[in-house]
């Protein structure tokens, strides 16, 4: 024999009013962690990628896959931790993606930054100009270990473990990547080094 199973609508009303405001405060609490690590994910970013609209594009991607996974990001226990290593694995897939053949030379590309006139003289002198062209050098896993080490100000072990290598290899591609920065002459002429 089945059984009858009768549906209290009162009950159904209150079950789904009850998820809409959990979904309400998962969506709140959300947008106040974009607010409030949205800029500095977007730096990381773009100072890890070459360009502006590649760092949106990751950045954004990453706020996607984050919020898709919201509860499982907040018990986490630290958010901040969590989006810097989706935004690193978005970068990582995107670049596994659109990988593009390096031709390698004897000397450097010239940056367009440098060909260009400037009107502002005062921008020659940027220091912060200077160390971005600079870190454009360097290769996409020094540049990386440069940006979580120094600007983002993680430790070894956290830097490693956001990067999926061995404490060694973060302590090995900084020293090749501050060796590479003291030599390079936007550096040492603007009086960085």
């Amino acid at each position: 024999m089945q059984e009858l199973v009768l549906i209290q609508p009162e009950r159904a009303l209150q079950d789904e009013s009850v998820r809409e405001a959990e979904r309400s405060n998962l969506r709140r609490d959300f947008e106040a962690r974009l607010e409030e690590c949205g800029p500095l994910a977007y730096r990381v970013a773009q100072s890890v990628l070459r360009n502006t609209a590649d760092a949106e594009d990751v950045a954004q991607a990453a706020f996607a896959r984050a919020y898709a996974s919201w509860p499982r990001v907040r018990r986490s226990g630290d958010p901040h931790a969590y989006v810097r290593q989706i935004l690193i694995n978005e970068n990582r897939n995107r670049f596994r993606k659109h990988r593009v053949p390096e031709r390698l030379t004897d000397s450097p590309p010239e940056s367009a930054l440098v060909d260009m006139a400037w009107t502002d003289t005062t921008r020659e002198y940027d220091e912060r100009s200077a160390l971005i062209a600079a870190l454009q050098r360097l290769g996409p896993r020094q540049r990386s270990v440069i940006v979580l080490r120094f600007w983002m100000d993680l430790t070894e072990q956290e830097t490693a473990a956001a990067l999926n290598c061995s404490v060694g290899t973060v302590k090995s591609q900084a020293s090749r990547a501050l060796a590479t920065l003291r030599q390079s002459t936007e550096l040492v002429d603007g009086g960085l080094a």
